[in-house]
């Protein structure tokens, strides 16, 4: 049986923003663990980037899923992070190409993000509580 919200495009990006920064942590956690690797390159993830590519290609449409009813499908469903190699950054005399004032800086980053997004999927799962207890 499907979770009632699981049509739902707002809990679905929540969800894949979710998986991004936890994903992002521990791409940022390896990179920082490896400040001292010769020949490391930093890890990045690239989500929001993909995201807003999507959302500007007007591909959101009404579809119908179902003949008795509808529902919202999209490129969106496609989209989800993946972790790429920086080979952008300068590196140092060893080849690393970790700052680690970066990745500290990305780091508090991405946690303010996550607390955000679990707040928000917290207010989603409570209404689809509200929804499914009869307003109760």
């Amino acid at each position: 049986m499907d979770f009632p919200g699981s049509n739902d495009i707002t809990y679905n990006l929540l969800k894949k923003s979710l998986d991004a920064t936890s994903l992002r942590h521990n791409a940022i956690t390896n990179n920082i663990s490896n400040i001292n690797t010769k020949n490391y390159k930093a890890n990045r993830v690239k989500f929001e980037e993909e995201l807003k590519k999507a959302l500007n290609k007007d591909e959101i449409k009404l579809n119908a899923t179902n003949k008795r009813h509808f529902g919202i499908s999209s490129k969106l469903d496609n989209i989800k992070p993946r972790t790429v190699k920086d080979k952008k950054t300068a590196m140092s005399s060893d080849g690393n190409n970790v700052d680690i004032d970066l990745e500290m800086t990305n780091l508090a980053a991405n946690q303010i993000k996550y607390n955000a997004l679990i707040q928000q999927t917290n207010k989603k799962l409570r209404n689809f509580s509200y929804i499914i207890n009869g307003g109760r």
